[in-house]
C-alpha cells in the first residue's frame, strides 16, 4: 500500500486556498488534514507531529510564511516538509534558507504542484539516518579520525585518497569517492562532478551551474546537471 502524506495548507486568499486543497484531493498519495488562512491558527496541528507536508503561502497576515517556516525549523522538533507558494519569485532565496523543498509561483498548474509534492514523497521514502549516524571515522595514516557529517562542506577525490573539507580544515583520508558517497547517503549530499561530492546545506552560492564554497568553485558537470537542476529548479 502506498504511504499517504498528511498535508496541511495555509493561504489567506480563499480562492487559492480552495484551489490548493482541490489539488491535494486529486493526488493519490496526499491526505488533507486541514487548511487555514493564517499561520498561528495552524500551530496546534503542526505541534502534534502528524503533518508530513506543509503548503505555505509567504504573504500572510501577521506572521509571514518565511518567518513561520523559520520558527518551525528552529524549534528543535522534527517538522513537516515545506512547499512555499507566492505571487512573486523575489522570495525564492528565502525559501532556500528555510530548507523549503520547492517554491511555486502563482498561478501554478497541477503539473507544477505534482512535481513539487512528488519530490517530497521521494525525499521521505529515502532511508533515514539512524540515531548515532551523524558522524563517521576516516582512516588517516595510522589512526581513525572522527568527523561530524553535518560539518563536511565537500569531498574531493585525490588518487587513492579523498580530501574532506570541514570548515577551515582539510583531512586527507584513505578512501574512494564512491565509498564516501555511500557513507553519507541519507544526508544532504550530492555528487556534482566525477571528483566532487558536496553538502547542499553548506553551499555559499550557485552561479552558471557552478557552486562556491568560499574561494573554491566547483562546476556541475553534464552527467549530474539534471539531478542538480531538479534540486534547485526554482532558483536556477
Amino acid at each position: 500500500m502506498e504511504h499517504v502524506l498528511n498535508c496541511l495548507v495555509i493561504d489567506d486568499d480563499p480562492e487559492v486556498n480552495t484551489y490548493v486543497c482541490e489539488l491535494v484531493s486529486q493526488t493519490p498519495f496526499l491526505q488533507l488534514t486541514g487548511s487555514y488562512d493564517n499561520a498561528p491558527a495552524a500551530l496546534h496541528d503542526l505541534e502534534t507531529g502528524t503533518v508530513d507536508l506543509l503548503i505555505l503561502d509567504i504573504n500572510l497576515p501577521g506572521i509571514d510564511g518565511v518567518t513561520f517556516a523559520r520558527t518551525l525549523k528552529d524549534s528543535g522538533r522534527p517538522g513537516p516538509r515545506v512547499i512555499l507558494i507566492s505571487g512573486s519569485r523575489e522570495y525564492a532565496v528565502d525559501g532556500y534558507k528555510v530548507d523549503a523543498v520547492d517554491y511555486l509561483v502563482k498561478p501554478f498548474l497541477y503539473e507544477d504542484f505534482f512535481r513539487a509534492v512528488a519530490k517530497v514523497r521521494s525525499m521521505m521514502s529515502q532511508p533515514k539516518a539512524v540515531p548515532g549516524d551523524d558522524h563517521l571515522f576516516l582512516k588517516v595514516e595510522h589512526e581513525l579520525v572522527r568527523v561530524n557529517i553535518g560539518e563536511i562542506r565537500y569531498i574531493e577525490s585525490f588518487k587513492d585518497y579523498v580530501k574532506v573539507f570541514t570548515g577551515d580544515k582539510m583531512i586527507t583520508a584513505l578512501s574512494t569517492l564512491k565509498a564516501m558517497e555511500e557513507r553519507v547517503a541519507g544526508h544532504r549530499f550530492m555528487r556534482i562532478h566525477r571528483s566532487f561530492i558536496v553538502n547542499l546545506d553548506k553551499i555559499d552560492s550557485i552561479q552558471h551551474l557552478t557552486v562556491r564554497f568560499g574561494k573554491t568553485i566547483i562546476p556541475v558537470t553534464e552527467q549530474y546537471r539534471e539531478v542538480f537542476r531538479a534540486e534547485f529548479r526554482d532558483w536556477l
